[in-house]
């Protein structure tokens, strides 16, 4: 599919802006067909980008499976969600109704977030829009932008630099953070659950010891890690957040803390005073919680996948050892 796909897009060439400029651009559509949840939390500093790029802007999003409005429900720029069935295959004809509803719409600006996306490239080309942006960074913008791999701020480094060429005016600031946009009741109700696994006096390490295929560290890796946190800070909680597998790698040795619901996780963490996981959903979770997160990174990119803002860091663990990772967490915590 991606070589068949690969030149999509590269015959268009966008208008100039108009003399409206940026007020212009009312309605975006915005191209993530993955069903992943930290994929699509990775889309939040984008949307964030163009809330202040396009004031009072709509941006629909096309996605897939059913986690988007759910992770979106608080962005008041969120207008439709176009969710393709997490496995086309078995919903056929819903997959193509969907694709369907997503090119009839019209729209000033439409966003393919990920490159690499032959899926993504086609809802753009198939979009009705007057500006399409494809997902190509120019190579200027590369020698602009050292940070350009991570997958949060690929998408905005290349909105800035195709809007700006075009005439538009773009934001010159950091990147936005990822953000699930919890807010004051479930923080609160966030507060009120780990209140009721740990004695509310002590701060609380949270920790996430499940990801998926090679990316998941072994009990043999995380038992002594789980050890060396007690040992190091023993006037903290430790809670471990389970996966929908109910998977311990420390054999459930710590109070532990499970929801269907993703945002009674992200809230949960968020009232932690630090996360530590290995680069999976629940890493991009606890970041879009804005809480200090430690991402383990063994076999995935840290440049690409990292964690980063709200004091949050990325540990290559090929290269850092037990007792590196814990002076890590006491630097953060200013426990050193």
């Amino acid at each position: 599919m991606r070589g068949l796909t690969q030149n999509v897009g590269t015959q268009h060439v966008n208008p100039p802006a108009g003399a409206l400029g940026n007020a212009a651009i009312k309605r975006i559509l915005v191209s993530r067909p993955n069903h992943r949840l930290g994929n699509q939390l990775l889309l939040t500093p984008l949307i964030e980008e163009l809330e202040a790029t396009f004031p009072g802007c709509t941006v629909d999003v096309f996605v897939r499976g059913g986690l988007a409005h759910v992770l979106f429900k608080n962005y008041t720029s969120i207008g439709k969600v176009f969710k393709l069935p997490k496995r086309p295959l078995n919903e056929i004809i819903n997959y193509l109704k969907v694709w369907h509803a997503a090119s009839r719409g019209k729209y000033d600006l439409a966003i393919n977030a990920a490159k690499g996306s032959a899926s993504g490239r086609m809802g753009i080309q198939r979009a009705r829009a007057a500006y399409k942006l494809f997902g190509a960074l120019p190579e200027t913008a590369e020698q602009q932008y050292t940070d350009y791999i991570h997958m949060a701020k690929y998408p905005v480094y290349m909105l800035r630099s195709e809007m700006a060429q075009l005439g538009f005016t773009v934001q010159s600031g950091p990147v936005p953070v990822m953000d699930l946009k919890l807010d004051a009741t479930e923080l609160a109700q966030g507060k009120a659950r780990l209140d009721a696994l740990v004695p509310p006096g002590k701060k609380t390490i949270s920790i996430f010891t499940y990801a998926t295929g090679a990316k998941c560290y072994t009990p043999g890796w995380w038992l002594p890690v789980y050890e060396k946190l007690k040992e190091r800070f023993p006037d903290y909680n430790i809670v471990e957040v389970l996966p929908a597998e109910n998977v311990s790698q420390i054999n459930f040795a710590a109070p532990t803390f499970y929801s269907h619901d993703v945002r009674e996780i992200a809230a949960l963490i968020a009232n932690t005073a630090i996360f530590i996981g290995a680069d999976s959903g629940i890493m991009h979770l606890a970041s879009a919680a804005k809480a200090r997160t430690v991402g383990l990174f063994s076999v995935t990119d840290p440049e690409r996948y990292g964690p980063y803002g709200n004091g949050s860091v990325a540990v290559n663990t090929n290269t850092t050892d037990a007792d590196g990772l814990i002076n890590v967490v006491a630097a953060l915590l200013n426990e050193a």
